[in-house]
Order: structure tokens, then sequence, then C-alpha cells
């Protein structure tokens, strides 16, 4: 039987998200083990309407103490390392990681990581409007030599809608996928060469089937160097 360390799950943001990860985890230890397998898993999850009411008014003080106190609480049922199921609550992860004494494992940087195995130097973003125009994502990307772009502020209240409105209440629609891939091909035309899903609930609407430059689904990524970790006792830290 192969060890294995304990994810530590901070969701709620939103419930798909959590399902998202929750099952993919599963469905990969189950690939990569066979068997009767599962991971071992802690999860707490928030209430998200609460989060997004201090995202509107902008205390991301209070966001943090919220999900730091959440990720105390993974750390105490016994997590060894810790994921944020989540994009734009990334925004506060230095918070989060300064409140636990467990790795946090940055979406941000397994991202970068995926984007220079594939030899991608240039990509594309779409999430949040908070994650589009706020630094705290696309310039830990940067840092790893990465040129970050993203839609044209116009369409960003326009994503954010889809993703608040539509998919965090599981409604994939079809005139939606149509226009985030007309999205994608402006970035395309920028000069990405490929694009980040850069929310959870993307990944329910957007496929590699639909467009016509790599992509790369940042959950599924995350879910990968999450098993890598638990499985083979690699660093979770970036």
């Amino acid at each position: 039987m192969t060890e294995m360390q304990t994810i530590g799950l901070v969701g709620g943001m939103s419930w798909e998200s959590s399902a998202a990860y929750y099952r993919d985890l599963n469905l990969g230890v189950q690939r990569r083990l066979g068997g009767l397998s599962s991971p071992q898993l802690v999860l707490s999850t928030v209430d998200f309407a609460r989060l997004t009411e201090l995202e509107d008014a902008e205390k991301w003080d209070q966001i943090g103490a919220l999900l730091a106190e959440a990720g105390r609480g993974v750390e105490r049922a016994g997590a060894d390392f810790l994921l944020l199921c989540t994009t734009t609550f990334h925004k506060v992860a230095d918070q989060v990681e300064a409140a636990v004494g467990i790795p946090l494992l940055h979406l941000a940087d397994v991202v970068a990581d995926a984007c220079r195995d594939a030899g991608v130097t240039k990509v594309g973003f779409i999430g949040t409007t908070v994650a589009m125009s706020d630094g705290f994502f696309t310039d830990r990307m940067e840092t790893h030599e990465l040129e970050v772009l993203v839609p044209d502020p116009a369409h960003h209240d326009y994503l954010n809608s889809a993703i608040y409105d539509e998919l965090v209440h599981g409604h994939v629609i079809d005139r939606t996928r149509r226009r985030v891939v007309e999205i994608i091909d402006e970035l395309w035309d920028a000069g990405a060469e490929g694009v980040l899903l850069g929310c959870t609930e993307l990944e329910l609407l957007i496929h590699q089937a639909d467009c016509n430059i790599p992509v790369f689904p940042c959950t599924t990524l995350h879910v990968e160097a999450a098993l890598d970790r638990a499985l083979g006792g690699g660093p979770a830290a970036g």
C-alpha cells in the first residue's frame, strides 16, 4: 500500500469548485493506484455568500481572516499541506499561509510550471474581474518569467457575470461558451500561446476542443500537483 499524505482543502468558493476538486482528487488516486484506493482528505468549506459580500465591500482582511481560520482547522484535522480551492481568493493566500504551519500549494506556481513545461512564455488569463484586474495572480505568474495577457477590460463584467450568475450554479450555456471562446481568440490574436482557465467553474464551460490554442485548466493542474505531493512526498510550496 502506497503511503500517502493528507491533502487539506479550503473550499466553498463555490461548492461547484469544491466538488470538482473532491471528484478529481478521487479519480486521480483511482487512476494512479487502482483498486479501492482513495485520497486522504480534510475539507473545510466556507459560506460563499458571506465571502462575496465581503468581496463586494473590498474587505479583504476579513476574507483573509476567515480563510486563515479555515486553514488552521484543516491543519488541526491532520492535513500535511493545504490547497485553496479557488483562484480569486488566492488574493489572500499569503495571509492564509502565514496562519498555518503546513505548506500551501499555490495555484499560480503550479500553473506557471505547467506553462513553462509546455514551452509557453506568453499566456492569456481569464477569470473573475478581481483575478483579471488585480495583480496578485498574474504578478506571481510573471515571477516565473511568463508574460500574462488579460482580456480587454470591456469583457471583464461579462466574464464575471458568466461565472457568478451561471457557472457557480452549475448552469452551462452554449451562447456563453461561444462568447468566451471569442474572448480567448482575441487573446490569441494578441500573441497568447495558450490560455489559463483561471477559475474552477470555467472548466465546466471551456474545453480544449473549443479552442484554437492550448488550454491550461488550472484546477486540473492543481489537483495533479497535489496528487504528486500526496503520493510522492515532493515539495508542496512554490
